[in-house]
């Protein structure tokens, strides 16, 4: 399942690379966008500056989305994101150290599909990752 496109919003320099490096080690092949904030998530998604040119009706198979980012935090992302009628149907998953309870209400709130606590082991993130691309890139079914 390589054609689908999955958008990676982290900030972290380290849980970026851990991410990929996990997806990669789960053969997980989908070309992955890495927006490094949320208003440059919201570029890519509504194709505004610099993703202008990018094809609308390419969305992404899957969003993993971090709440702690700069300039537009990822619970305004997912707000936005669930506001549009071209992206309010698009699988977002919550990818994100925060142990806060009240960010796993607001994110299911919002209508996040899932909320996954990044584990600090790899061995255990990389699980975490392989078990989240098998399910959504997988086994469960796509929007047409």
């Amino acid at each position: 399942m390589s054609d689908r496109v999955i958008l990676l919003v982290e900030d972290n320099e380290n849980d970026e690379e851990l991410t990929l490096r996990a997806l990669k080690k789960s053969n997980i092949l989908n070309r992955v966008i890495v927006a490094r904030d949320g208003a440059e998530a919201l570029d890519y998604l509504f194709c505004r500056g610099s993703y202008a040119t990018r094809p609308a009706a390419e969305l992404p198979q899957i969003v993993l989305l971090d709440l702690k980012l700069p300039k537009v935090d990822g619970l305004e992302v997912l707000r936005a994101i669930r506001s549009d009628d071209r992206t309010k149907l698009l699988p977002v998953v919550v990818l994100t150290s925060s142990i806060e309870e009240q960010d796993v209400i607001r994110s299911y709130g919002l209508g996040a599909n899932s909320y996954v606590r990044k584990p600090v082991d790899f061995v255990q993130f990389v699980e975490a990752v392989r078990q989240l691309g098998l399910y959504w890139l997988v086994i469960n079914q796509p929007l047409p």
